[in-house]
């Protein structure tokens, strides 16, 4: 039995999606907010289309999200400093258009916003 109910994603805002199951994941990285913030950009232009930028307010410590589409996935990026200044974490969360989650996508964008900080 599938239920559908409504969910916050990593940019703060919500969603109607399938709860209780893990639709994100996270990296860490000894680069700044802006360095990784422009990884995300390029790995979501080079891979969908961005819809919209946050800039979160929920959160004490530098952060900004952004939304955008996916092989018709919608796709959410959060980019926050850590409590150690020198690290920056980086949240990536899929859903398909029926709520649920994907995965593999998700570790996909998130190993290429890796790659793009490497270059």
């Amino acid at each position: 039995m599938v239920t559908a109910g409504c969910i916050t994603t990593v940019s703060g805002t919500k969603t109607a999606a399938v709860p209780f199951v893990t639709d994100s994941v996270e990296g860490r990285y000894e680069r700044s907010v802006d360095e990784v913030y422009r990884a995300a950009v390029q790995v979501m232009n080079s891979n969908g289309v961005m819809l919209t930028e946050y800039i979160p307010h929920d959160s004490a410590n530098a952060a900004r999200a952004l939304k955008g589409r996916v092989n018709q996935n919608t796709v959410w990026i959060r980019v926050e400093q850590t409590a150690d200044s020198k690290i920056t974490e980086v949240t990536v969360e899929a859903r398909t258009k029926w709520g649920g989650r994907d995965l593999n996508m998700v570790h996909e964008l998130e190993k290429e916003i890796a790659l793009q900080l490497a270059r």
